[in-house]
């Protein structure tokens, strides 16, 4: 049987009205409510209509020295990539080919994105140490070598939004649900199964297809089997 001291009882009854008095309060003693300079500090992210974008300016001849300086090493002097970095420019009309090049002339299909992408994560390894004038500039160049922007046009947050970019309309809104209707189908699901092809044309299938699984095999039969694994 459990016995109650007075000590016990008072403490629990204490306790008990203590977390009362903090769910009525809406709060659970921990943290402290986050200031509007911190929340300011988070909240940069930029619609692809251009809500978002802050107050600043640039233009790709000013982005053409900041980009030399601060990318250029991974993205090459003229975007066309370093190494396994991405190539910034070019692949127009590539993908619906064998060979898509995605870039930011080809495949984005928002100028803004650009902008928000430069500013919250670039250059790799500083983020967000470019000013706003800065990232301008800098979508302004990269804008420009994919000739979309010309060299000495001043991008701000009117002209960066009035973009149009030339895959603007090479992305659908998929109208598929997350879950097909009806009951899912949980046994006896396909009618018959048959096999469209091997897997020689990447090297993987044995040479030696006398080996069948379960089949007996003998010693002469394992030794050409082991020479041609070895060949």
């Amino acid at each position: 049987m459990l016995v109650w001291t007075d000590r016990a009882l008072l403490s629990m009854l204490t306790l008990i009205v203590s977390v009362a008095a903090i769910v009525d309060a809406g709060r659970y003693g921990l943290g402290t409510p986050a200031t509007s300079e911190q929340i300011a500090g988070w909240d940069i992210d930029v619609r692809a209509d251009g809500q978002g974008l802050p107050p600043g300016q640039g233009t790709a001849e000013e982005g053409e020295a900041i980009y030399a300086e601060q990318c250029a090493s991974c993205h090459g002097v003229f975007g066309e990539g370093h190494g396994r970095h991405p190539v910034l420019i070019g692949g127009q009309g590539t993908l619906t080919s064998d060979g898509p090049m995605k870039t930011i002339g080809s495949y984005w299909p928002y100028a803004s994105t650009v902008f928000d992408y430069v500013r919250r994560t670039m250059p790799f390894g500083h983020a967000q140490s470019l000013s706003d004038d800065q990232s301008y500039a800098l979508t302004a160049f990269m804008l420009h070598i994919n000739e979309i922007l010309e060299y000495d046009q001043v991008l701000d947050a009117k002209a960066l939004a009035a973009i149009q970019m030339p895959n603007r309309n090479g992305f659908v809104k998929d109208e598929r649900p997350d879950v097909p209707a009806g009951e899912p189908c949980m046994s006896n699901c396909r009618s018959g199964v048959s096999v469209i092809g091997t897997a020689r044309a990447v090297d993987v299938t044995p040479e030696n297809e006398a080996k069948t699984a379960g089949a007996p095999m003998s010693d002469s039969a394992d030794g050409a089997g082991d020479a041609a694994r070895s060949k």
